[in-house]
């Protein structure tokens, strides 16, 4: 050091001998109750400072001391440097004071501060990490001790992606130097990642999404911090948010078919409108529909072609609990072998050619209502093995689907064949049939209760003035006593025919049914030689319909209309008869 004294701003400087004498100073404001000039040549002893002159005494020694000191408001760090003669020997000692109290009290200002910071990254609930430039921990906070189950002690030190971040959700490695907040550490580039897991220290996993910051002192990277949260909630929520849209669409899909259905329904028509009827075969069939109404349980309608069982199928619907939920009918004597399980069970788009888009099946269409399989004997036998199993476990997959579709569906069949006789033959499956047959109702034929022929009548041809927009008002001549004489092989959807074409062709509000009723069938109990057939019949009364159509099917006018049938079902039915529409044409002509 130079022997020269110095002045130094804010601080004051002497040098004192070996004997402790000061022999050179510097400064004039002094931390002692002397000014400069005074203390010139004075020992140190006098001035009365002890820490001083015991400080002083060892750098005499040879060894540079430090020591701060308050003195009035002002704190002064001292400096006691000893000095050497050309011989190295101590010949004095140099004494630099110098106030910090400026230093301090920005020194104190970074404590504070320092602990206001710790302090709310001690109260964030995000889990926050200070990390080494080795990936260390240096901090870590309450929120990630609690939502890894590792205590800040025992991270403090460790590799942090080796503690929560070495495998991904799947269990399979996930090594440091793809970890994006050991990247961060090396590029220095922030990154946020979604969709990965940090592992708690029971060994289970959590969904995170977290935020990696490069740090930098003085310029130069020297770590990050990983600023994590636990989004589990979040993801559940998002799941079941996308749960429920999922089941929206859905129902909004179902809605649309199932209204589409119905709109088909109502352009169709129920058959027969309402039961009506009070003959003893009617008051039977309604109370058992009564008792098997309120219950699950499959029904079994049995009857001849034209008796009302969709009807019934209705009237059970109506008076049981799924009534605000759809009847949905299958006609399966109208479907073909190819295309009965797609129309069932629905389908998946390219499950088979023309299959464009995906189908829901009329199963999934009745779920939670009421499934009506009319025709039911006419279903293949492999169709059959497949709806034992949809009626047993209440669930199926689409064709072309792998995914197992449950439904709560209620079952009600209906055939006009004799399903005992055709599981006998083999052509039905015994399983099956036991399983459709629970409760079983009977359609009583018209002819078993001629008593209600006129009612139905009546109640025919009003229906028929409403569709017709015509004033109809009852029959002409003895048409009603005849229309009660008559045996009615095609029960009564013959005798709705009959009384829709006289409404057709009345120009009084009186109609004529006489000259519609079939001359060889005309009256009940007619000579056995005269009887037909019910195939015979008809055949007969199709083809009178086709002749007079100019065969002519669908359409308002056409034959289809006229016998209140689907074109397709009337087409089915012309093929199963045999009835060659050109024949019958030409036969016109």
């Amino acid at each position: 050091m130079s022997n020269e004294p110095k002045e130094i701003a804010k601080s004051f400087y002497w040098r004192a001998g070996h004997d402790m004498r000061v022999i050179e100073f510097a400064g004039q404001k002094w931390p002692f109750p002397y000014d400069g000039a005074s203390i010139l040549g004075q020992r140190l002893q006098n001035l009365g400072a002890s820490e001083l002159i015991e400080r002083c005494q060892k750098a005499l020694a040879g060894d540079v001391q430090m020591f701060e000191q308050g003195i009035a408001s002002n704190i002064f760090l001292f400096t006691m440097t000893p000095v050497n003669d050309k011989s190295e020997s101590v010949i004095g000692v140099d004494v630099i004071a110098v106030n910090i109290s400026h230093y301090k009290k920005s020194e104190a200002d970074i404590k504070a501060l320092k602990h206001h910071a710790e302090s709310i990254l001690n109260a964030a609930g995000e889990g926050i990490y200070g990390l080494n430039l080795d990936g260390k921990a240096t901090f870590v906070n309450p929120a990630a001790e609690r939502m890894t189950g590792w205590s800040a002690a025992e991270m403090i030190g460790h590799s942090i992606h080796y503690l929560h971040h070495h495998s991904h959700e799947d269990g399979t490695p996930y090594p440091q130097e793809e970890c994006p907040i050991y990247a961060a550490i090396k590029d220095g580039v922030i990154r946020h990642i979604e969709g990965e897991v940090f592992w708690r220290k029971d060994g289970t996993c959590f969904p995170v999404e977290y935020t990696s910051t490069p740090i930098y002192e003085n310029g130069k990277l020297a770590g990050a911090v990983a600023v994590f949260k636990d989004i589990t909630a979040q993801k559940k929520a998002k799941k079941d948010l996308l749960e429920a849209f999922q089941e929206v669409a859905k129902l909004k899909e179902q809605l649309e078919e199932q209204n589409n259905y119905l709109q088909e329904e109502i352009r169709e028509e129920l058959a027969f409108g309402e039961v009506v009827g009070t003959s003893l075969p009617v008051r039977l069939m309604l109370e058992k529909i009564e008792h098997v109404a309120p219950t699950d349980a499959s029904v079994l309608v049995l009857g001849e072609s034209g008796t009302g069982k969709e009807l019934i199928a209705h009237a059970v619907h109506e008076n049981s609990s799924r009534r605000e939920r759809p009847l949905v009918k299958v006609n399966c004597g109208t479907l073909s072998s190819s295309l009965v399980e797609s129309e069932l069970f629905g389908h998946e788009k390219g499950a088979f050619t023309g299959a464009h888009d995906r189908r829901r099946g009329r199963f999934e269409l009745a779920d939670g209502g009421t499934l009506f399989l009319d025709e039911v004997g006419e279903l293949p036998l492999d169709t059959q093995v497949k709806l034992l199993r949809v009626l047993q476990e209440q669930e199926f997959e689409r064709l072309g689907g792998e995914k197992l579709i449950r439904v709560n569906v209620r079952i009600i069949a209906a055939t006009n064949r004799d399903l005992a006789q055709l599981v006998e033959e083999g052509s039905f499956r015994k399983d099956l049939y036991y399983r459709l047959n629970v409760f079983p109702i009977e359609a009583p034929a018209l002819r078993e209760r001629h008593e209600d022929v006129a009612l139905l009548a009546k109640h025919f041809l009003s229906c028929a003035a409403r569709k017709f927009g015509k004033t109809l008002t009852g029959f002409s001549g003895n048409g009603l006593a005849m229309l009660e004489a008559y045996n009615w092989p095609g029960n009564i959807r013959e005798l709705k025919n009959v009384i829709e074409r006289a409404a057709i062709l009345a120009t009084m509000p009186s109609v004529d049914v006489i000259s519609l009723i079939p001359k060889k069938l005309e009256v009940a109990g007619a000579d056995s030689q005269q009887l037909l057939t019910l195939a015979e019949v008809e055949r007969a009364h199709i083809e009178r319909i086709l002749m007079h159509t100019r065969g002519i099917i669908s359409g308002t006018r056409g034959a289809a209309a006229v016998l209140s049938m689907h074109p397709n079902t009337l087409r089915s039915r012309m093929i199963k008869l045999g009835i060659n529409i050109m024949n019958v044409i030409a036969v016109k002509h």
